[in-house]
């Protein structure tokens, strides 16, 4: 017989996206580009049109608050495709699942009774 040490690639690690700034995976990039536009449309509104401090900064924290808003609600901790799936019910109405009417005809639903 022949005792040949035979290797195999395994996956027995977890995968892992890796966090940065307690956010998993590639969310931060989300963060950053809010950020980025928040700081934008600030110094828009305060530099270029000469508005004031506080309307500039109520109206540079939206994409912020949105960015932050599509990370923490649709995104972290969620499955992934869990924001298409979303997206998919609000814009088709549809579930998750294919559309069973039966329990309407059931003899004792509440239509039968």
């Amino acid at each position: 017989m022949k005792a040949e040490l035979r290797l195999t690639d395994t996956n027995a690690a977890t995968d892992s996206g890796g966090r940065t700034w307690g956010l998993e995976g590639n969310l931060f990039w989300y963060l950053i580009g809010g950020l980025g536009i928040s700081i934008t449309v600030f110094f828009v509104l305060c530099v270029g049109m000469g508005q004031s401090l506080v309307l500039s900064g109520g109206i540079g924290l939206v994409p912020l608050c949105l960015a932050l808003g599509y990370i923490f609600l649709f995104r972290a901790g969620k499955p992934p495709g869990y924001d298409r799936d979303v997206a998919e019910h609000l814009i088709t109405g549809d579930g998750f699942a294919p559309v069973s009417r039966l329990w309407m005809r059931h003899p004792l639903g509440e239509e039968g009774q």
